[in-house]
């Protein structure tokens, strides 16, 4: 993988056109998730590329929700981000707002986790722990099902991306908690 942008970098970008907590957190989560995954994958060596890909994703949807992923090149070029990033990102948004497809497994897996962690985070918010720690999939599902809650989760894109990685749901959905499990903490931690 190609030389990125430093973390340190990453953060003060994001924080530059994103100031709402709740997508700071987001970028926060998606970032540990995706960690979580290279190391799971057998990208151990990319851990912080792809690391980096989760943190700044939406790093145009505060400032510019209708040119998500449309604005995202130009903000990033400017602060030195490589094409390769650039592309992974916004391969997220394929289908949505761009025509730019996942290719690499990273890219599936940012695409089919992005809308899901915030479903999984929304179903921790209900839980009297708050916490993703003690969440079952069977509880998952069931919130899962439930096509009013958090209906702006896009069950399709989450179904899509399962699929472009050859995943059933269930392991998809099970892995994602795992996922979340392994980053609580440093997410709650970070400066929102």
């Amino acid at each position: 993988m190609e030389e990125h942008i430093s973390r340190e970098e990453a953060v003060e970008l994001l924080k530059k056109y994103n100031q709402d907590p709740f997508h700071l957190h987001h970028a926060y989560t998606v970032e540990g998730v995706m960690r979580w995954y290279a190391e799971q994958l057998g990208y151990g060596e990319d851990v912080d590329f792809w690391g980096l890909v989760g943190l700044l994703h939406d790093i145009d949807f505060e400032k510019y929700p209708e040119q998500h992923c449309i604005k995202a090149p130009e903000l990033l070029r400017e602060a030195g981000v490589g094409e390769q990033m650039i592309h992974a990102i916004c391969s997220h948004a394929y289908g949505l707002h761009v025509d730019v497809k996942p290719e690499h497994q990273m890219e599936k897996v940012l695409y089919a986790t992005d809308e899901l962690t915030g479903l999984i985070w929304a179903t921790a918010l209900m839980r009297p722990s708050k916490s993703v720690q003690d969440m079952e999939l069977k509880s998952l599902k069931k919130k899962y099902k439930s096509k009013g809650f958090a209906a702006g989760c896009s069950r399709e894109v989450i179904e899509k991306g399962a699929s472009m990685l050859g995943w059933e749901l269930d392991d998809l959905l099970q892995k994602t908690i795992e996922a979340m499990r392994s980053c609580e903490a440093v997410v709650n931690e970070q400066p929102h």
